[in-house]
């Protein structure tokens, strides 16, 4: 049996139990290309499939994650936007993805690249995300365990809702160079979003991604995290992979692309760690 083989083994014949209370989980990072969306939608695939209740929210103009989710998300569809800045409840504008029976996503259209200039005047407008999520937690006929939502690179506004609404913040960092560099300052970020704005946000982990075993300069990077956020880091490792970048083209998840390819089996090890060590460090 080949070492992936084994460890498919051992992911499947894991059991998880659902966390008491909805986990909302911010994946933020202000440096942009370090897999933060294939981290929310993998995360999101791999605890579908262990059963439990899902919704992705999309909050990046992009709309990778829809993408990925197989949700469509050209102009016409109602999305993230339209709960944002016209007020639509959001079990109206939730999707059922294609992925997987568990996993909804709330996708998002190139409208909202317009969404933070139209929010500035609203009241109360960094927590119109966190009133909109939980009038649909309390709405959705399906329990939801988990909730991951995809931010934009960026402290605007759409990222501070995002950090509003969650109940704790994975940092996805990639293992090149700089890479933490702005790390010191999310983490104030955070700390100024958690005094102003929303004093129950915790650090849910950080996730070392794009890791490459043939470079010293990985192995260094992933030292660096560990020594100056020991408790936080994840023990899971993102490896480069071809497949994982190859599986939204085909509007899918890299666990369901290729559930066994060494990226897959690392985003199912992170996804089961994470809910094993429950909310905040």
């Amino acid at each position: 049996m080949t070492l992936n083989n084994e460890r498919a083994k051992r992911v499947a014949e894991i059991t998880l139990d659902p966390p008491l209370s909805t986990r909302i989980i911010t994946i933020s990072n202000q440096k942009g290309g370090v897999g933060k969306t294939t981290t929310a939608v993998n995360l999101a695939a791999a605890l579908a499939r262990k059963g439990m209740g899902v919704l992705v929210i999309d909050l990046d103009p992009q709309g990778n994650a829809s993408t990925a989710l197989g949700v469509e998300h050209h102009n016409a569809v109602v999305g993230s936007y339209e709960v944002l800045v016209d007020g639509v409840p959001m079990i109206q504008a939730v999707k059922q993805s294609p992925e997987h029976q568990n996993l909804l996503c709330l996708p998002a259209t190139i409208n909202l690249a317009g969404a933070e200039i139209d929010m500035v005047s609203v009241p109360n407008r960094e927590r119109i995300l966190s009133t909109a999520l939980r009038d649909f937690l309390g709405e959705s006929e399906t329990p939801i365990h988990y909730v991951f939502i995809d931010s934009p690179p960026s402290l605007g506004l759409l990222t501070v809702n995002a950090l509003v609404a969650a109940t704790e913040v994975l940092v996805p960092i990639q293992c090149e160079y700089y890479a933490l560099e702005g790390v010191t300052q999310l983490m104030a970020n955070i700390e100024r979003i958690k005094l102003a704005l929303n004093p129950e946000l915790a650090i849910g982990g950080i996730l070392l991604t794009m890791f490459d075993n043939r470079t010293n300069l990985s192995s260094d990077v992933a030292a660096e995290v560990r020594k100056y956020f020991p408790k936080e880091t994840l023990n899971a490792t993102i490896p480069r992979s071809v497949r994982l970048s190859e599986a939204p083209s085909f509007g899918q998840t890299a666990i369901s692309y290729d559930p066994r390819n060494t990226g897959s089996l690392a985003y199912q090890e992170a996804a089961i760690e994470l809910s094993q060590r429950g909310t905040g460090i």
